[in-house]
């Protein structure tokens, strides 16, 4: 018998790369001559709230980059974000990618209003999914959100590459 009901992937840093973190940051901040550690600052105040969908990308790009006048258009700089190695946002990345069609449900923070490694976004997940939390493996790049699927009785797998997944889930009875 498989030993799981339901597999959850990060679509960042396992299925894709991750989205807007401090490297892409770094090389669209450079491409725009921008000041990475305003750039930072910003983004540390608002990044939360774009991400759990509470305001939308304009509204993140006017308070993280467009709060003066600029010489390119908020387009041409989330055109910049996109093209990181084809990464935000959230819907974005699952129509670039097809992703929509190898998966039947996807929990994204932006639809559900919640962040990892809150225990309450993996509560939600259960809730959903209507599925004790031994029945869930989750998979994440990040020890701290594989930490919080456990916290609430998920199984979980730090993703370190493709080998080291493959051999993990050969152990677990997956694969």
């Amino acid at each position: 018998m498989f030993p799981f009901d339901v597999v959850l992937f990060d679509v960042g840093g396992v299925l894709l790369t991750n989205g807007w973190d401090h490297r892409e940051r770094a090389a669209v901040a450079k491409q725009f001559n921008l000041d990475l550690a305003e750039l930072e600052a910003r983004h540390a105040v608002h990044y939360d709230a774009w991400e759990r969908d509470a305001i939308n990308a304009e509204a993140y790009l006017d308070a993280t980059v467009f709060y003066e006048p600029r010489d390119f258009t908020p387009r041409q700089f989330f055109d910049a974000i996109c093209a990181q190695s084809a990464r935000e946002t959230n819907e974005y990345r699952f129509r670039e990618f097809g992703l929509r069609q190898y998966f039947k449900v996807s929990l994204s923070s932006c639809y559900l209003g919640l962040r990892k490694p809150e225990p309450a976004i993996y509560k939600r997940a259960l809730d959903i999914l209507g599925r004790p939390g031994e029945r869930v493996l989750f998979i994440d790049d990040r020890p701290e959100n594989v930490a919080g699927a456990v916290g609430v009785g998920m199984k979980g797998i730090v993703f370190k590459g493709a080998d080291g997944l493959r051999s993990e889930l050969v152990g677990l009875g997956v694969l």
